[in-house]
């Protein structure tokens, strides 16, 4: 979880779902150095977040391309210390802001913290689950003709009561 606990990363593991890409394709793509996407990389697979979906040869060396198998690893926090949990929870809300911006735009947000049944509970927590796993399926390379470039984050929890 560790691993995640940084803005850049989040945005590789989006980058990189449903697609394999290479560092320098990466630093392209977040507009950053070559040397930072590499480094990275390297943190998120080793990690287990990333695979080397492949290799390449560019210029007498080898490229390794990277891509993100969301449907295979570990849910994010899972058996996590509490210290992991807040750099996570950190980078999502930094990246929440940097996603969303200024800008007014079609979507909905939404903020609860409510006591409902267990009942009640598992069917959100369903339905979230569903939801991300539907458009992790679905994402495209960015850019891809008729798509639209979207957000979804979520963090979807039973809280502790204080005493």
């Amino acid at each position: 979880m560790r691993a995640t606990a940084h803005p850049l990363r989040l945005q590789m593991l989006s980058l990189l779902t449903n697609q394999a890409l290479s560092a320098a394709d990466v630093a392209r793509e977040l507009d950053i150095t070559h040397a930072n996407a590499s480094y990275h990389l390297r943190t998120l697979a080793d990690a287990g977040l990333l695979v080397v979906a492949g290799e390449e040869k560019i210029r007498g060396g080898v490229a390794k391309r990277y891509q993100h198998p969301w449907n295979e690893t570990k849910m994010v926090g899972v058996d996590a210390p509490a210290e992991d949990y807040a750099g996570y929870v950190g980078a999502m809300a930094g990246e929440l802001i940097r996603r969303y911006g200024d800008q007014r735009r079609p979507g909905t947000l939404v903020d609860a913290e409510l006591w409902v049944t267990p009942e009640v509970w598992r069917q959100v927590r369903d339905l979230v689950i569903d939801a991300s796993k539907l458009i992790h399926a679905q994402a495209q390379p960015p850019r891809t003709e008729g798509t639209m470039h979207v957000n979804l984050t979520a963090a979807a929890f039973v809280m502790e009561d204080e005493a």
